[in-house]
């Protein structure tokens, strides 16, 4: 989403847990701070890390922002977590809840980074990308959908955070619509290097709304296991 967003003409703050020093090369858009710092000069907040570290996400310093969440539940890496099992809560439920004086949307969460660059387009483009999105804030959903727009997304809203379930692990429209079928040929074991390294195939406004218009709730969470994604 940084290097989509400095094409675009944006500039950004980027964070990791590593620290400033280890981001370089970032451009002349683009520059690197401590989580807090990123956290304290954004107008829009992207957050993507593990679910399981979803409480070091600052809260203070995002307060009365917009905070994008594309966090998934795996619960082999992020530990069992009661609620979502129970489907008493969604990731992005959680999420607000912890940013409690935050807009949280969640958007960009169903699709893997190299996807989410290949299959950007200009808008109007015949062969444009949606993705799904979901908030309990109106006017931040309004702004996300312009941000995704400039990155080179059309978007479907899919309700509330409490329906952001919707577009999590194991459902359609979760990674392998973006990738479509992996050939016969390409091996267990190169599946993941496949996906990561092929372009992806379009998905329109029209196909996301129907996978997650149709899709049922299941068991929260995903599987790491190579099988899960194909």
């Amino acid at each position: 989403m940084a290097r989509l967003a400095v094409a675009a003409g944006l500039d950004v703050v980027l964070s990791n847990s590593r620290g400033p020093e280890s981001l370089a090369d970032l451009g002349p858009r683009a520059r690197a701070a401590t989580p807090a710092e990123a956290a304290e000069a954004g107008d829009l907040v992207v957050v993507s890390i593990p679910l399981g570290a979803y409480e070091k996400i600052p809260a203070e310093p995002l307060a009365g922002k917009i905070v994008i969440d594309t966090l998934n539940y795996y619960p082999e890496r992020d530990g069992r977590v009661a609620e979502l099992d129970a489907n008493e809560l969604t990731t992005s439920e959680l999420v607000q809840r912890h940013l409690a004086d935050s807009r949280v949307v969640k958007a960009a969460s169903n699709i893997v980074s190299s996807r989410l660059f290949s299959l950007a387009r200009p808008s109007g483009a015949p062969d444009r990308s949606a993705m799904p999105i979901a908030g309990d804030d109106a006017a931040a959903k309004a702004e996300v959908v312009e941000l995704l727009d400039i990155l080179g997304y059309d978007v479907v809203d899919i309700g509330t955070l409490a329906d952001s379930w919707r577009s999590e692990p194991g459902t359609p429209v979760y990674g392998k619509a973006y990738y479509g079928e992996v050939p016969k040929d390409v091996s267990l074991d190169k599946t993941m290097e496949w996906i990561f390294q092929t372009p992806g195939v379009p998905v329109p406004a029209d196909r996301v709304r129907e996978l997650t218009a149709t899709v049922v709730r299941g068991t929260a969470g995903g599987r790491l296991s190579v099988d899960a994604w194909i």
